[in-house]
């Protein structure tokens, strides 16, 4: 029973990491292999299998497709409206030293495109960025997967965590402040990481100590206020935000001068603040939308929040009405934001209508992905084969199972190459363990957030993302490499992560 519980997820692994077929594909086979063994062993009702795919249609579209849409959007008119080009100049002006700048690009500008955009962005343009000034193109990678990591929770204006509190029935508050506390001393330590791997060794943070630890306390200390007062959804945003603005203020107040790490100076062009401004505007926009509509701003918030539809969708035991809330969600937020603030660049309205098709027709493989992979992890959830996984694996690890819970996690992002999939895949099932072992509603929270930290390290070895960054330096062969050194990153990142998740579940029960 075991085996054929795991049959979609065996088919995943084996479809996308040994025959190499296409992700939607793959997915779709998936879909269809769950509803053969829920009906056929698990003996779920066609009309309940049915209303389990449709309710996972439903969660995939209202929000979480239409967040990536207008995430990606956004980032597709900074480059049509040349905007992207200004925060380009503005970034690498900052410093002549190799160690800054990627410090700078990978880790500040990188954080804050995963939190904005997500699915890939923050591995191709920093690296792009960083190959295109001199970095060896292996090395511009290599220190964009780490700095990708510990944000990728938070991606996509916080769509992993949202996603994860929707199929666990969590508050994503407590979820987001969990994973930003599991994922503390991996924040800190992402910045010395990224750049002793600049380096070449130790040698390179000569001067440096000063830096790292502000990158680290600056996106870290925001992350986690974010996190408990607001919500997943800011959290890596603002964290960024702050870590670009604490990098080039420790650049210019105590500027390293090291020769043996100095870079050919970049030729400047002087930017004016209201150009500054104007570059920035959509993700200026983006913050100030989001923020004043949270439950920072109850007014606001609860006004907004009356706009919504409860639709009973799965009328099986366990379902409940699906909510649809129209208008404030992070999607109409963000296009909304990206409408004004491309006029003010100057775009048409037909422009950005006709680049929000092509970036809808340029996404269509990867919806069909993640609408595939959220209906299969309905049908498993409502016919039993989520709750047959979790109980074999509690079984198997008896109390030590929170131990493998961000494995679990890690293993979903690498199939997938999402960490949004992963929550999707593995979510309930750790509610379900955590359960079976005695956990506390709090640690039953806790141990749902290990499956969005243990993403984040399946994201550095996960091939899609890895094939984003060979694919954005243009080497041919460059995988083998990349992998090679990203595993090295991921095995010690796996296990403090399960030793994080286990001794932590015994203070937060």
């Amino acid at each position: 029973m075991f085996i054929l519980a795991l049959s979609p997820i065996l088919w995943l692994v084996i479809a996308l990491s040994v025959i190499k077929m296409s992700a939607w594909k793959a997915c779709i086979i998936a879909l269809i292999i769950s509803l053969a063994a829920g009906m056929g062993v698990w003996e779920m009702e066609s009309v309940r299998a049915v209303e389990s795919v449709l309710e996972g249609v439903a969660l995939a579209c209202w929000p979480i497709l239409l967040v990536i849409v207008a995430a990606i959007f956004t980032y597709n008119l900074t480059l049509h409206t040349k905007a992207m080009d200004t925060i380009k100049d503005m970034l690498t002006s900052v410093s002549h030293d190799k160690r800054v700048l990627i410090l700078l690009i990978a880790w500040g500008f990188g954080g804050f495109l995963e939190g904005m955009a997500g699915f890939g962005t923050a591995v191709a343009v920093p690296a792009g960025m960083l190959a295109g000034i001199g970095i060896n193109p292996i090395l511009s990678v290599s220190v964009c997967l780490i700095a990708n990591s510990v944000p990728t929770a938070y991606g996509s204006i916080g769509i992993p965590l949202v996603t994860l509190a929707n199929v666990t029935a969590m508050d994503p508050v407590q979820l987001a402040t969990f994973t930003s506390i599991q994922l503390g001393v991996l924040t800190l330590l992402c910045p010395w990481l990224i750049v002793i791997t600049a380096g070449g060794g130790m040698k390179a943070l000569r001067g440096m100590s000063m830096m790292c630890l502000g990158a680290g306390l600056a996106f870290f200390l925001p992350e986690l206020a974010l996190s408990m007062f607001v919500g997943p959804e800011l959290a890596v945003v603002a964290g960024a935000i702050l870590t670009m603005g604490a990098i080039v203020f420790i650049a210019k107040k105590f500027p390293v001068d090291d020769e043996e790490f100095a870079m050919p100076s970049q030729a400047g062009k002087s930017i004016s603040t209201s150009k500054a401004i104007n570059a920035c505007l959509p993700f200026i926009l983006i913050f100030i939308f989001l923020l004043f509509t949270s439950k920072l701003v109850p007014p606001i918030n609860s006004f907004l929040m009356q706009f919504k539809s409860a639709v009973p969708i799965y009328n099986g035991e366990g379902g409940a009405p699906y909510t649809f809330v129209w208008v404030n969600t992070p999607g109409v937020l963000i296009l909304l934001a990206s409408f004004i603030a491309g006029s003010k660049q100057g775009a048409g309205f037909g422009e950005m209508l006709k680049l929000l098709g092509s970036t809808i027709n340029g996404l269509k493989f990867t919806m069909i992905t993640i609408i595939a992979v959220i209906a299969t992890a309905k049908v498993m959830g409502y016919s039993g084969m989520t709750n047959q996984i979790a109980d074999t694996a509690v079984d198997f690890t008896g109390a030590a199972y929170p131990a493998i819970a961000a494995f679990l996690g890690s293993v979903g992002t690498y199939i997938t190459g999402s960490a949004t999939s992963s929550c999707v895949l593995f979510g309930k099932l750790q509610v379900m363990a955590s359960q079976a072992i005695g956990a506390s509603e709090a640690g039953q929270a806790w141990v749902a957030a290990a499956n969005a930290t243990g993403a984040c390290a399946g994201k550095m070895i996960s091939p899609l993302t890895i094939a984003i960054g060979s694919a954005a330096i243009g080497v041919k062969g460059a995988d083998s490499q990349l992998l090679a050194f990203a595993v090295k990153i991921y095995i010690p990142f796996v296990i403090f992560m399960g030793l994080v998740v286990y001794f932590g579940l015994s203070i937060v029960g």
